[in-house]
């Protein structure tokens, strides 16, 4: 085996189980087919291995490459990771840095965050990225995210920004045409919204909380923009962010029977300490979020 090999041959590598074309990673990677083709030989030739079989659809991995697929991914992200510190250095406040959070927070807490941001500091962008794998830091897909966990790993830091509570909610449309339940009893006769597919986290939380099971959801989604929008359109009772509840003037449901604390977190690895762009998006996120959390404090 080869032990020189040049990271284009790996980057070459993941277009194509990315795209699974030669056509598609050229256009991903902004080169020629015969260029990927070529890289793609000589990867094989360099590990000796067969990489990818031809089919009617095009190129399948073989299980050598799925079990190089999570290698090259962490390769990818660490060289767009560097790209963003580069891009860091110099004069003045101006780079890119990825953050990265949960569906609702990305897209109903973070976007006035990051536009306040964008007024003080023009020459940062921010990459937003939705999602709640806790490996993205670690792997360099991101340098901040936002968390409804503690991390565990000691190459992140972290601040805890208060707890947000969640609690179960109904538009005003919905209670003035189904009636305000009184008692978890009364649940039986709305409409309530919830999870599809269960989760360890769904599955600890129904046995909290009387009545949560998915045999008793009239509306089900595993998105909780979903969710929050079918709660927001009048559809049923479901369980909301208390500080968006209060800005969408939702009423809150047997509010001493069903309540979950969530801690949040911001953070961010090790390595971006001595980053003045990351440190002020950091800085913003940390000084926005903890006020969004003492408003759920209620």
């Amino acid at each position: 085996m080869d032990n020189n090999i040049p990271w284009e041959l790996y980057r070459s590598f993941f277009g194509v189980l990315q795209e699974g074309t030669l056509s598609g990673a050229a256009r991903a990677l902004g080169a020629t087919q015969p260029t990927i083709g070529r890289h793609i030989a000589a990867l094989e030739k360099s590990l000796g291995l067969v990489l990818f079989t031809r089919s009617q659809h095009g190129l399948l991995p073989t299980e050598a490459a799925q079990a190089l697929r999570s290698h090259a991914q962490a390769m990818a992200s660490t060289a767009a990771a560097l790209q963003r510190a580069a891009a860091s250095q110099g004069d003045g406040l101006t780079g890119v840095v990825r953050v990265t959070a949960s569906d609702v927070v990305g897209v109903e807490v973070l976007p006035p965050i990051l536009a306040e941001l964008r007024e003080r500091h023009p020459g940062i962008k921010v990459e937003l990225v939705l999602s709640s794998r806790v490996q993205d830091l670690l792997q360099r897909e991101a340098d901040i995210a936002v968390r409804m966990l503690r991390p565990q790993q000691d190459q992140l830091l972290a601040r805890h920004i208060g707890r947000i509570t969640l609690g179960l909610h109904a538009s005003p449309a919905y209670l003035a045409r189904c009636g305000l339940p009184s008692t978890v009893e009364d649940l039986a006769q709305h409409s309530l919204i919830g999870f599809d597919q269960p989760t360890p986290y769904t599955r600890a939380a129904a046995k909290m909380l009387p009545g949560m099971q998915r045999e008793r959801f009239a509306l089900r989604s595993d998105s909780d923009l979903a969710q929050l929008a079918l709660i927001r359109a009048g559809a049923g009772i479901g369980f909301c962010q208390l500080p968006l509840a209060m800005r969408d003037q939702l009423v809150r449901v047997l509010p001493a029977a069903y309540a979950l604390e969530l801690d949040t977190w911001i953070t961010m690895h090790e390595d971006l300490r001595a980053s003045r762009v990351c440190k002020a998006v950091f800085d913003a996120l940390v000084a926005a979020l903890t006020t969004y959390a003492a408003g759920a404090a209620t």
